[in-house]
């Protein structure tokens, strides 16, 4: 053991402290011996980890023997190593919880960004589907549709274009909406898909 140590253990905190701001690491020992116990106990109350316990207790001692020869201290040694851990503590809570509400917050715009590629494909998916199965339409139906969905006609204008009466074009497009739902019928946006083209 040593022996400086051994000679100045029982000194109070102030005659220690004038020893620390001296230099001497026989105090800085003594200070550590005699108090390292209650800061710890005071960071494990909040932080309930070893881990970051120890860094803050060992947080705590590295800044007082840094700044040893200009220490200040208003109260006692021991409120000012309390005081120190507390503040230590309450920030490393602080910081922690701003990491874990940043991290959900990345999640969800993650997650909604993925909601709306994984949306943005079925769509696709659902379209493409769509369009196979007006390909399967007889040839009048399919032009029907092509031309009302894709070139936005009137039946009037569908009914010019190809020589027909518009009672005859609203029917086609009747019987191919028809033969669209029933092609797509399990196919969960459907329905949906086909609201977007009335008859």
């Amino acid at each position: 053991m040593n022996a400086g140590w051994q000679h100045i253990r029982d000194k109070d905190d102030e005659h220690l402290l004038r020893l620390l701001r001296q230099g001497s690491k026989d105090a800085f020992t003594c200070i550590y011996e005699r108090y390292h116990k209650m800061l710890y106990a005071l960071s494990y109350k909040y932080l309930k980890s070893r881990v970051a316990t120890e860094d803050a207790v060992q947080h705590v001692f590295v800044k007082l023997w840094e700044h040893r020869s200009d220490l200040t201290i208003m109260a006692n040694l021991r409120s000012y190593l309390y005081a120190m851990t507390k503040n230590y503590v309450l920030n490393y809570i602080r910081n922690e919880q701003s990491a874990v509400r940043h991290s959900y917050r990345m999640a969800q715009a993650a997650g909604a960004v993925e909601d709306n590629l994984l949306e943005t494909i079925e769509r696709k998916e659902l379209m493409a589907a769509f369009y196979q199965a007006i390909t399967l339409l007889p040839a009048q139906k399919k032009e029907i549709c092509l031309l009302k969905m894709e070139g936005k006609l009137s039946n009037q204008e569908i009914a010019d274009k190809m020589q027909l009466s518009v009672n005859t074009v609203k029917t086609h497009y009747a019987q191919a909406i028809k033969l669209l739902r029933a092609a797509m019928g399990r196919m969960a946006w459907a329905t949906g898909l086909l609201i977007l083209f009335p008859l």
